[in-house]
């Protein structure tokens, strides 16, 4: 069995590793392709985020980008278009089994987005009796331990998520909060600034709720000293690039050798 596939002999790695505190580094895979994505995969990341919220892909590119990464010891994660039942359902069908939901901010949200996740009676996933996810029937016992391995990490991008977040860190199934600068930072007034006193002031209120919760927090940070400063504070699951800019990096650097 795959690393990415976990079954009853074989627990969900990056679930377990982030529920027992170990810092997981991964990187955001934008570019809807799976040569990068497998590319990425070679690079021993912890996790990748395949991206669907502010990127083009669909189902069928997503499963291509987890054909990709069948070797790969880095953990894929998938960010749906929304906190959408059925799209989840298609998701977990296709194969995936950790989920980053965008725009959570209250509590019932947080449910509703654990929920879509599990199969009566912990929740409301409609079953499929052989799909990818269970690799075509394949797993005999996938219905009954699937619910288990799930990992649900929900973004908190909003000053309502910050105010609902001790709330939302006590819904049972949260398995990470995960901070959005650039969305926080908006919805506070100041877009494209996340490192304004306030929004750091709301990441810290984040940060606090979750540890009284003992609930890990996420965050996306590609500037490295940011990164290095969220780890310090507590962060664990830690985005700190994305193929794009570093396509967009290495190219621009290629070029720029070159300008005469």
């Amino acid at each position: 069995m795959s690393y990415n596939t976990p079954y009853s002999g074989i627990p969900n790695r990056f679930k377990q590793d982030l529920r027992e505190g170990k810092v997981q580094i991964g990187c955001w895979s934008s570019l809807a392709n799976p040569f990068t994505t497998e590319i990425l995969g070679l690079a021993g990341f912890d996790w990748l985020l395949l991206d669907g919220e502010h990127s083009p892909n669909d189902l069928n590119g997503f499963i291509f980008q987890l054909m990709a990464l069948k070797d790969s010891p880095s953990a894929p994660v998938v960010r749906p278009q929304a906190n959408d039942t059925v799209q989840i359902k298609r998701l977990l069908d296709a194969g995936f089994y950790n989920f980053l939901v965008p725009f959570v901010e209250t509590a019932e949200e947080a449910a509703s987005a654990v929920a879509a996740t599990r199969y009566a009676p912990e929740g409301v996933r409609g079953v499929s009796v052989s799909m990818r996810g269970n690799r075509f029937g394949t797993i005999a016992d996938y219905h009954k331990i699937s619910n288990q391995h799930i990992t649900v990490a929900l973004q908190i991008e909003s000053r309502k998520a910050v105010a609902n977040i001790e709330a939302i860190c006590t819904v049972d199934g949260v398995d990470c909060v995960f901070i959005g600068p650039s969305d926080l930072a908006a919805g506070y007034g100041y877009l494209g600034n996340a490192n304004h006193p306030e929004v750091q002031e709301a990441m810290q209120q984040v940060f606090a709720a979750a540890k009284a919760a003992g609930v890990p927090v996420g965050i996306l940070a590609p500037v490295e000293a940011d990164a290095r400063r969220y780890i310090e504070m507590g962060a664990t699951m830690v985005a700190v690039g994305s193929d794009q800019g570093l396509f967009r990096a290495a190219t621009q650097g290629l070029r720029d050798k070159y300008a005469f």
